[in-house]
């Protein structure tokens, strides 16, 4: 007992100790300023420091530092409440010259001990304290003009590698930059590249777009990635990647026309039509390959396994080829095995569990050969020898699997074909039945020379046919007349399509998304005033709105409510007020509004 007793305590005192030394210092950084811009340089740790001890930094200036400061955590899970607080201390540093710096791990002492964070790698660019402002006087530039400059927005796709074998697997990484400072909205289209030419498998990323600083032509920008694709070129020679274009909706804010314009952001929504450049891919071919490659260009491994190694005639047995790694593995053929003439082989099966990452494609890929020995003895199912071409080193490699030795005992005398669950139908074959039954059930005849052509039913059929026909041309020719008319199909789905987007207001509504359902009432009533009035959503606003309903006989109480609606969204956007009684109002003033509107507006 007392053994016990003093195992429990010094396990006690060893976890005690254990989770006192959990001190977790990290240490973050911009990884791209300018010469001369300033930036932060903090240290989280998660014990308060006695003592600090930065790292060399004679390539920056330390304009000030440490500021201190403290979070606290709290999180309940399963009923049980954890408390973790975080230290911060912040410098702020300034760049001195251009170059790639090293940053080496910070240090600081608690509780008597030294805790060290992680390194960081800054890169210091040529730049200029007016370069912000220089791009924002391009962007109200643009404004003006309708055109964002290509330095300051533009698309590319980014290659890990443009020299490839064919087959070779390559990552593609379409990529949005934006100088910082430019006041970028959303996207109104996006039109990505094909590759045509290339196998493509899809790499999952997240939908939300997160900028990141990226240094690209000794500039700084904020780089977003749009899509990850993992290619595969299916031919020799150069492919070319051909230019796409996006479309973007920056916001850009109005000069000042009077004074009292300074009191209140004024913002207007600008298009920018972005187009990358083509991109070319150079593909090698394949050196003569041996007569057991099957497709596979990349790192693999194979193996194979047997069912069941004893069985009986007529019985069936599987012979599984796991083929694993990284490389074109969908694209990987089913490599040809050689069984004894006395043996049932059904066509293979194969199945795929395949993951696609920031690495390529990877995965395993496993083939089934189902077959049945028809005849007792042993027999020796042979190895299988499956070449690859790894393109690191140029060449082929052949991996060859076991050999099996297939026990095969006397079975029944019947030598119809035994049928298990994994076979389809069509699979299944009999042996020693080649004649079929003759059919004894009463089958219908009729005299001969009787047919349905030129009777009363046959003119009826062919009459209500012709009509039939008649009427779809004519409905299909209306239709091709009415859907020529962009404006007039507009029109028409306007009120359809702003009932939709009401409906998806309604349901931000009842989630409590505030920016949601305001922005969706907006996009309601901007949407449906542009497809009624023949105007472009960019060119609209109260202004130009209100002029047009009132053109077209619109009653001013009714124009008053659309603008009081318009003017409540966009204020409740940047300065939520009010709960969700004041939604729901809210919600059944644009209804309202919306019904008199489609009522008072005339074609």
């Amino acid at each position: 007992m007392p053994k016990k007793v003093l195992l429990y305590i010094l396990l006690f005192f060893t976890v005690t100790g254990a989770l006192a030394d959990d001190v977790i210092l990290t240490m973050t950084a911009p990884n791209a300023v300018s010469v001369g811009d300033q930036f932060r340089l903090t240290l989280n740790s998660t014990k308060q420091a006695v003592k600090i001890q930065l790292p060399d930094l004679s390539n920056f200036d330390v304009l000030m530092g440490p500021s201190t400061g403290s979070s606290t955590n709290m999180q309940t899970v399963n009923g049980r409440t954890t408390v973790s607080r975080t230290f911060s201390y912040t410098y702020i540093l300034r760049a001195k010259k251009e170059g790639s710096f090293e940053v080496r791990p910070a240090s600081i002492e608690v509780d008597g001990k030294v805790y060290e964070s992680n390194s960081l790698n800054v890169r210091v660019v040529k730049g200029s304290s007016r370069q912000q402002n220089q791009v924002q006087q391009r962007s109200n530039q643009g404004a003006a003009t309708g055109n964002i400059s290509k330095d300051d927005l533009f698309v590319r796709v980014v290659l890990n590698k443009r020299n490839v074998y064919k087959g070779e697997q390559i990552i593609a990484t379409v990529k949005l930059y934006t100088t910082p400072g430019l006041p970028l909205d959303r996207f109104e289209e996006i039109n990505l590249p094909s590759y045509e030419g290339f196998y493509t498998q899809d790499i999952d990323i997240p939908q939300q777009i997160n900028l990141q600083r990226e240094v690209y032509n000794d500039k700084i920008y904020q780089a977003g990635v749009l899509k990850k694709t993992i290619l595969f070129p299916q031919q020799n020679g150069t492919i070319t990647i051909e230019p796409f274009d996006i479309t973007c909706l920056v916001r850009q804010q109005v000069r000042p026309r009077s004074f009292f314009d300074d009191f209140f952001d004024s913002y207007r929504t600008v298009k920018a039509k972005i187009t990358s450049t083509k991109v070319a891919v150079n593909v090698k071919d394949l050196p003569t390959a041996p007569s057991n490659f099957y497709g596979g260009v990349g790192n693999f491994n194979v193996n194979a396994e047997l069912s069941d190694q004893n069985i009986t005639a007529n019985d069936a047995a599987t012979l599984r080829l796991t083929i694993n790694g990284n490389g074109n593995i969908r694209l990987i053929q089913n490599p040809e095995i050689t069984l004894p003439p006395d043996f049932e082989v059904y066509d293979p099966r194969a199945t795929e569990n395949v993951r696609s990452t920031n690495n390529g494609m990877s995965g395993s890929k496993t083939i089934e050969y189902l077959f049945q020995p028809r005849y007792e003895g042993d027999y020796t199912i042979p190895a299988i020898e499956f070449a690859y071409f790894n393109p690191t080193t140029g060449r082929y490699v052949t991996k060859t699997t076991q050999e099996f030795t297939l026990k095969v005992a006397k079975g029944s005398d019947e030598q119809s074909a035994t049928v298990v669950s994994s076979l389809r139908k069509e699979d299944v074959q009999l042996i020693g039945q080649d004649i079929r039954f003759i059919k004894q059930d009463k089958t219908r005849l009729s005299k001969r020379g009787e047919t349905f052509f030129g009777t009363l039913g046959f003119y009826s059929v062919y009459g209500a046919s012709s009509l039939l026909f008649l009427l779809l041309f004519l409905v299909y020719r209306k239709k091709a007349r009415e859907n020529a008319n962009i404006a007039l199909v507009r029109n028409k789905k306007a009120n359809r399509v702003a009932v939709k987007r009401l409906k998806e207001a309604s349901g931000y509504m009842k989630q409590n998304k505030n920016e949601e359902f305001y922005e969706s009432i907006l996009k309601a009533f901007w949407g449906y005033l542009s497809d009624k009035l023949g105007i472009p959503v960019a060119d609209l606003n109260k202004e130009s709105a209100t002029q047009e309903l009132t053109s077209r006989n619109v009653g001013q109480e009714l124009i008053d409510g659309f603008v009081n609606i318009i003017e409540q969204c966009e204020f409740a956007r940047f300065a939520p007020t009010g709960g969700s009684e004041a939604r729901q109002e809210l919600y059944k003033q644009a209804e309202t509004v919306m019904s008199k509107m489609e009522k008072q507006i005339k074609r």
